[in-house]
C-alpha cells in the first residue's frame, strides 16, 4: 500500500520564500530517500503552502520523517505563524 505525506503551513501574506527554499533545497533530498515516489511542493502568494509526497511505504515515509522534518522546521523558522501540520494518508487510487 502506498502512503501520502501532506505538510502544510502558513506563513505571513506575500512570504513565499519559505516554499521556493523548500522547492530548491529539500525536495532534492526528499526525492533521494529510499521509498519516494514522488514530491509537490506548491505555495501561494498569501503565504500558505506545502509539501506532498507519495511513498511506497508507511515505514519509508516515517523514516524519511525523521530526517527530513528537521530540516522543514530549519527553513520555516522564523517564517510560519503556527507549526507545520503534518499528516500521512493511505493512498486509495492513483
Amino acid at each position: 500500500m502506498s502512503y501520502a505525506r501532506l505538510v502544510r503551513f502558513t506563513c505571513g501574506p506575500g512570504d513565499e520564500a519559505p516554499a521556493r527554499s523548500l522547492a530548491d533545497d529539500l525536495a532534492p533530498l526528499i526525492k533521494e530517500q529510499p521509498g519516494c515516489e514522488g514530491v509537490v511542493v506548491f505555495g501561494d502568494a498569501n503565504g500558505e503552502g506545502g509539501v506532498f509526497v507519495l511513498w511506497d511505504s508507511q515505514e519509508h515515509a516515517d523514516s524519511a520523517a525523521k530526517v527530513i522534518r528537521p530540516k522543514l522546521d530549519q527553513h520555516l523558522s522564523g517564517h510560519v505563524t503556527a507549526p507545520p501540520e503534518a499528516r500521512l494518508f493511505p493512498v486509495l487510487a492513483r
